[in-house]
């Protein structure tokens, strides 16, 4: 068995050998988003689980990974299948690292591309969907610089697709600059709503083929 094998990933791609459709959930945690946001968010993640669990075949190919970053940046949840998910509880405080998470979350995305192609599982093309109520605070400007760098080549190469959703006074104009697609902003703290969006998008592209350009449903609960 060669080295880059892991006796865990073989024994998991060969229990489920369905494509995956890996998606990352990069969440701020930092202090602004305590009380009502952080709550609602967290609500919305057990929707996610919920909606996701309703399609037979998108809980075996979707999979849920969970980065939050404040004035850390920590993998709450590594990949998993849908139907393993376990929605976990955020605590929000601290700065906002935005850059780092960045980074991490397309780290994370990368290692999971390399353990589908050595188990030769297919693969859609990942999302990140980046959720936060402010702008990069507490890090260097050229960490958020070589994020927003490292971002757009991951785009340009169709290697991600990185949606950024900005909650309450988030700033989208600083956003936009870090992003390629132009960040959506939450009505209110419709979490719930977004959250069967994204589980609705995700089940699409679930059932489309590995290459497929899929129509999403439009985002009711977002506004440009």
């Amino acid at each position: 068995m060669p080295e880059t094998l892991r006796l865990e990933d073989v024994i998991e791609f060969a229990e489920n050998p369905e494509p995956r459709c890996p998606c990352v959930l990069l969440l701020d945690a930092s202090g602004s988003m305590n009380g009502a946001p952080i709550d609602a968010l967290n609500a919305g993640l057990h929707t996610f689980k919920e909606e996701l669990n309703r399609d037979d075949i998108a809980k075996k190919r979707v999979e849920v990974a969970i980065v939050s970053f404040n004035s850390e940046v920590e993998v709450v949840q590594d990949f998993v299948t849908a139907d393993q998910f376990d929605p976990p509880t955020l605590v929000a405080g601290g700065l906002t690292h935005m850059g780092s998470g960045i980074h991490k979350a397309l780290d994370l995305v990368q290692d999971r591309k390399a353990q589908y192609r050595n188990n030769g599982v297919a693969y859609y093309r990942p999302w990140v969907f980046l959720i936060t109520d402010g702008e990069p605070q507490g890090e260097s400007d050229n960490v958020v610089e070589a994020a927003a760098q490292r971002l757009q080549q991951e785009e340009e190469s169709q290697r991600v697709a990185f949606f950024a959703v900005g909650v309450e006074d988030a700033n989208l104009t600083r956003l936009s600059q870090i992003v390629v697609r132009t960040p959506l902003k939450l009505k209110g703290l419709n979490f719930q709503e977004m959250f069967i969006w994204l589980s609705a998008s995700m089940q699409r592209v679930s059932q489309s083929q590995t290459n497929e350009q899929v129509p999403l449903p439009p985002p009711g609960w977002g506004a440009i």
